[in-house]
Formats: C-alpha cells, structure tokens, sequence
C-alpha cells in the first residue's frame, strides 16, 4: 500500500545528474559540444566556456579523476534519453507464463480439454507450465505423470517446445512449454488458416472417399449411362429417364411390355370384351 503524501518524510526523487553550478569540484576535464576534448580547467572556466554557447555544462563521469564533464543542451538530452528508452519498450516482447494443472488419472475427455487450453496459449505466444498434481500414494507412480507430459509436448511439437524437462518437486511434476520459432514467426498460423472462397464462404474439405467436383466437370450420369439433365425453369421433372429405342423412335408416356404367348389380353373396354368372346366362338 503506497504511503500517503502528507506522512512519507523522504526526500523528493531528483535527478542526480549534476549540471553547471551543482559542479563542486575544483577541475573537470572539458568536452565541447563537437565531442572534441579541450583538456583540463577550472570548473569556473569551464562554466563560463558553457555559457557562452549557451548550454550547460554537464558531468557525465563523476568517478573520473578529474571528473569528466561535457557541454550540450541538457533538456534535449533527456528528451532523446527517454524517446530510446520509450522505444526500446515498445519492441520489447513480454511474454507471459500461464499454468494449467493435470491429474495422473485425468479422462481422456479432460485431458483434450485441457490440451486445448495449452494449444491456444502458445498460439498467443504466452509459456505455459504445466503441473501434475499426485494425492495420496498416487505419488510413488511419477511415471504416469512423465507419460502425460511426454504425450503432450509429442502432440503440440508442432506449436511448442519443452523449455523444462518433467521435473519433480514434492507432490507436483512441472514441465514447461515456450512457443516455436514458427508461432513466434507467425508462419504457423498462416500456414494453418482455412482456405476461404472468392465469395467469402470457408470451403469444406471433400469426405473420405469422396472425389473433389472439377471446374467445368460434366454432369454426372444415371446407373444405365445416360446423362442426367437438368430440367429447365417451368417444367416438372421427370421420374423414370426415358432412354430412345433402338429403331430410333421417341418412346411412348407408359413403357410397353411385350404380350406373353398364350396369354388373353386384358380387356379395359365393352368393345374388347365383345372381341375376345368372338374369337372364342371361332375357334
């Protein structure tokens, strides 16, 4: 908890660099502002040397024997002194170490669970130390804890690599895990995006067995050869294909089965009926 204002006794943080009339000592060893050394003088000198080209005078290496001294522009300093140290923080890469915790006798539903978890931190770039945790006389079994570290860096090799060999301390096993150079890199997640159409529509990866359609691929056939067509806007389709006969003739609505020799043909009609008990009396 930060102390209050009115009761913190200690002194203001002031810079420490001393400047122009905070120089105590007798003699410096002068630098000018082209970084040429001029020698050793008085200090009053030296101050003066400052001031006529108005800058300030500063001590840069107050172990020195004589200290060191130098003449520049002290507020331009700093402000450069802090745009590099305000920059190098922005490039600086912080990464942060997650933990998750495993059971030597997790399910395997847990365990892809939980493997999952370990996938997205290191896609974020994040480490991750993973725990096994032994109850009871669970410990004096260490080697089922090592079969799940060692199953899991074999699964995720791909995203991450083993930083901490399975270590084990008390009642825990720990291993950890810090991101590839391909997630560092982002080449992996690139290379692993799904591939997305024209249109913007992911396209799904043919089933197994199942070959990809071809661009410009002709329409596929019904079981007796015959292409199938698509049936143009307006009109219905048809149920049974109809395949041309072999004298070339378009074949008829209702398919045509040949009589069977000896067989009376079906009467659908009077004048049928009357046909077939003439023939009787005929014969």
């Amino acid at each position: 908890m930060p102390v209050p204002r009115r009761f913190d006794r200690r002194p203001p943080e002031r810079d420490s660099t001393r400047i122009n009339e905070r120089i105590r000592v007798p003699e410096v060893r002068l630098i000018d502002d082209q970084g040429q050394q001029i020698g050793v003088m008085k200090t009053a000198d030296a101050l003066a040397f400052a001031q006529e080209r108005e800058l300030d005078l500063v001590e840069v290496a107050p172990e020195a024997r004589p200290p060191v001294c130098r003449v520049l522009d002290y507020s331009k300093y700093k402000y450069e002194q802090a745009q590099k140290v305000k920059q190098a923080r922005k490039h600086q890469q912080q990464i942060t170490v997650r933990e998750i915790k495993f059971r030597p006798k997790i399910a395997e539903h847990d365990y892809d669970t939980k493997k999952h978890h370990v996938e997205r931190f290191l896609k974020h770039k994040d480490k991750v130390k993973i725990t096994i945790m032994f109850r009871g006389r669970e410990v004096t079994h260490p080697e089922r804890g090592t079969a799940i570290l060692d199953r899991l860096a074999e699964e995720l090799s791909e995203l991450g690599v083993v930083e901490q060999r399975p270590m084990q301390e008390g009642r825990n096993m720990t291993m950890m895990m810090a991101p590839s150079k391909a997630v560092l890199s982002g080449r992996l997640t690139t290379a692993s995006a799904a591939a997305v159409s024209p249109d913007g529509v992911p396209e799904m990866p043919p089933a197994e067995g199942e070959a990809s359609p071809a661009v410009g691929e002709a329409p596929s056939a019904s079981p007796d050869g015959v292409p199938e067509t698509q049936p143009t806007e307006g009109e219905a389709p048809s149920a049974v294909s109809e395949a041309p006969s072999a004298d070339g003739k378009a074949p008829s609505a209702a398919s045509e089965t040949p009589p069977v020799e000896g067989a009376t043909p079906p009467a659908d009609s009077d004048g049928g009926a009357q046909q077939a008990q003439a023939g009787s009396a005929v014969s």
